[in-house]
């Protein structure tokens, strides 16, 4: 939970400052304009300098504003071998007409060092049927390409999102206002 708080913090504060100096972010070892599209439970760690003395002395003029030091948990993400990505894959394999109404399943997912799909935790399904069909799809996914640290196979934590029908919008739950 802190890791995600600190991770939004960042990202809290790249977008405050876009308009002024950003800091130097740093992702395993390697400087990057921006950390915004990484996904956060890929990251390990995250360390914030300040731009002090020591730090400008370190990085440079570059680290004026300060240093973000990101380490991942693998130097290459787990990379899905079927024709498109994974949630639009799982999608088009669901048989689910539009009059079954709106439906969301969300799951964890580990891609293990040998590629291969091991399910995790449900972390919301809005519909038994959706969930249904999700799993079975997820249960006949080809292997994968698994994410590697100092190149060696490592496994990989993910979530995957599906909402069916595409393109419609969740019902807003009601809720009662009490005076």
């Amino acid at each position: 939970m802190k890791r995600l708080l600190i991770f939004h913090f960042v990202l809290i504060v790249a977008f405050t400052s876009a308009q002024r100096q950003t800091p130097l972010y740093i992702v395993n070892g390697v400087e990057m304009a921006s950390v915004q599209h990484i996904p956060e439970e890929n990251i390990e760690n995250i360390e914030v300098l300040e731009a002090d003395e020591q730090t400008v002395a370190k990085y440079g003029e570059r680290a004026n504003n300060g240093v973000i030091i990101v380490t991942l948990r693998y130097d290459k993400a787990a990379r899905f071998t079927g024709d498109k990505p994974l949630a639009d894959y799982v999608a088009e394999r669901v048989k689910w007409p539009d009059n079954y109404g709106v439906a969301r399943f969300v799951v964890r997912y580990t891609i293990e060092a040998d590629g291969s799909f091991r399910l995790g935790e449900t972390l919301q399904a809005t519909d038994r049927q959706l969930r249904k069909r999700v799993l079975k799809v997820l249960q006949e996914l080809p292997t994968w390409e698994p994410a590697t640290r100092q190149g060696t196979a490592v496994a990989s934590e993910h979530v995957l999102a599906i909402q069916l029908p595409k393109g419609q919008t969740m019902p807003k739950e009601p809720y009662v206002i009490i005076r």
